[in-house]
């Protein structure tokens, strides 16, 4: 496989496979068509490993973007798998019609696509167009069942996402004026790589402006407080595998966004340090998602929150800087997609199983669902970081990255995470053990990408191979 077909075939399977899902009428044919078709994503997102890197005025290929792409298209793969069997059971109980289905399937593709297009785009306005094409789709499909929360939903995310995709726009915008005279005008100006080399000679001031909007734009498709207000809502109100891949993919396409233009600045002496920005950002977000997660009463609400929580960790740790502190930002993103997804995965079953995503009538899921209960139980241990769980790894090395150089900065990250950590461990204690309460009807599971994800983050807890650590020192170096 050549390096063109090999990048071209990243956006063009789910292209392809959305044009043909939103014809296909019945929903075992669809279903297998939209796993196929993020099979063979993944293939082609693996193949991108033993290719060399690339650079045009359209798309770009290299080691920071293939960590990216080949996370997504995993996860979007077994998201695909347990969407199937998920789905199912909307689909018997009434919840959703064929027609809906088929439109469900050509949007998750959409959905694949666009946030394929973004990582690998090399041109700023192309990479913006990108993003927001992934967001409508999963605003689309958030509002899927029509109820009157589930539109409320989807508007207020459609809403809170406009206001994101005005700051981006704006900043994108002030970073091509920033280079147009340097560059000159067209598309110089707005292909990344150009723009990174010559970024030191770019006027500072209108850079400051630009990358100020661009983290609030960007940010607020990461879920970062105080900009995170559509995301809890649209975890409880959609379908769940819409969850999984809200959590464990969309979030990290933005913030890779945010990573780009951090890049960009740092090129620049004049300009502000884009650190401390990120990194109070993601304390806050931190801090205040470990809060409330104490006060939620929908299960998938409460896990909406723990992924505010774990993008802030990310993000102050890649704000934080320097080869350690990236290294673990990017290991924290690894996992907490992984992990997160699985979760979710579970939870979809759970509810399904149990009839409501109310916290309070979910009991005792090892007694009354063994495998999902346990399985829960393994997903909350890994996000809330006890060892030997890779995400313990990950939050290791932030706080000891953090305790070597700014040892004060130490004492708000680890408060956060013992806070979270207690919140975790209180819902758990309720909804895994004790006497089971609720349904305790049965339903069609699909363990394999569940549990699958979970031994990936134990398995990264007790050895990470050499050449994953290696691979992840480069990218981190790339990173300043």
């Amino acid at each position: 496989m050549n390096l063109s077909v090999s990048l071209i075939l990243i956006f063009a399977i789910p292209a392809g496979a959305a044009a043909v899902l939103a014809l296909v009428p019945g929903y075992r044919l669809s279903s297998r068509i939209n796993m196929f078709a993020s099979l063979m994503t993944l293939a082609a997102g693996v193949s991108l490993f033993f290719i060399p890197a690339h650079t045009d005025n359209y798309l770009l290929l290299d080691d920071l973007n293939i960590v990216f792409i080949v996370l997504n298209s995993f996860v979007g793969f077994t998201t695909s798998v347990f969407s199937a069997s998920y789905i199912t059971h909307e689909l018997d109980t009434g919840r959703l019609t064929p027609a809906y289905l088929r439109f469900y399937h050509a949007m998750y593709q959409v959905m694949m696509f666009g946030m394929n297009l973004a990582l690998i785009a090399n041109n700023i306005g192309l990479m913006w167009v990108a993003i927001e094409l992934a967001t409508l789709a999963t605003i689309l499909m958030v509002g899927i069942y029509r109820t009157h929360e589930a539109l409320e939903a989807a508007w207020k995310y459609f809403i809170l996402g406009s206001v994101g995709i005005g700051f981006a726009l704006f900043g994108t915008i002030l970073v091509y004026m920033a280079a147009q005279p340097v560059v000159g005008e067209g598309l110089p100006a707005m292909v990344w790589s150009v723009l990174v080399a010559r970024a030191g000679d770019f006027d500072p001031a209108l850079l400051n402006i630009a990358f100020i909007f661009l983290l609030l734009g960007y940010g607020t498709k990461v879920g970062l407080a105080p900009l995170h207000a559509w995301l809890p809502d649209a975890h409880a109100e959609g379908p769940t595998p819409i969850s999984a891949v809200l959590s464990g993919l969309l979030l990290n396409v933005a913030l890779y966004a945010v990573l780009r233009f951090k890049m960009l600045l740092a090129a620049n002496t004049g300009a502000l340090a884009p650190g401390p920005l990120m990194m109070a950002m993601g304390l806050l977000s931190l801090i205040f998602a470990a809060f409330m997660l104490y006060r939620r009463r929908d299960i998938k609400r409460m896990f909406a929150y723990s992924s505010i929580e774990h993008m802030g960790i990310i993000v102050f740790a890649f704000g934080f800087g320097g080869p350690l502190a990236n290294f673990a930002g990017l290991l924290q993103m690894t996992m907490h997609s992984l992990a997160k997804s699985a979760i979710f995965f579970a939870v979809g079953h759970i509810a399904q199983a149990k009839g409501t995503q109310r916290i309070a009538e979910i009991r005792g899921l090892t007694a009354s669902h063994p495998v999902l209960g346990w399985a829960l139980v393994l997903g909350v241990v890994a996000i809330a970081g006890m060892p030997p769980l890779g995400v313990f790894m990950s939050e290791f090395l932030v706080v000891s990255s953090t305790f070597a150089r700014e040892s004060w900065l130490a004492i708000p990250l680890v408060f956060g995470l013992l806070v979270a950590f207690g919140a975790l461990m209180l819902r758990l204690n309720g909804l895994a053990f004790g006497e089971a309460a609720g349904s305790t009807a049965k339903v069609k599971a699909s363990y394999l990408p569940m549990f699958g994800h979970l031994a990936l983050v134990l398995a990264a807890g007790v050895y990470l191979p050499p050449a994953l650590v290696l691979w992840f020192q480069h990218v981190a170096g790339m990173l300043g």
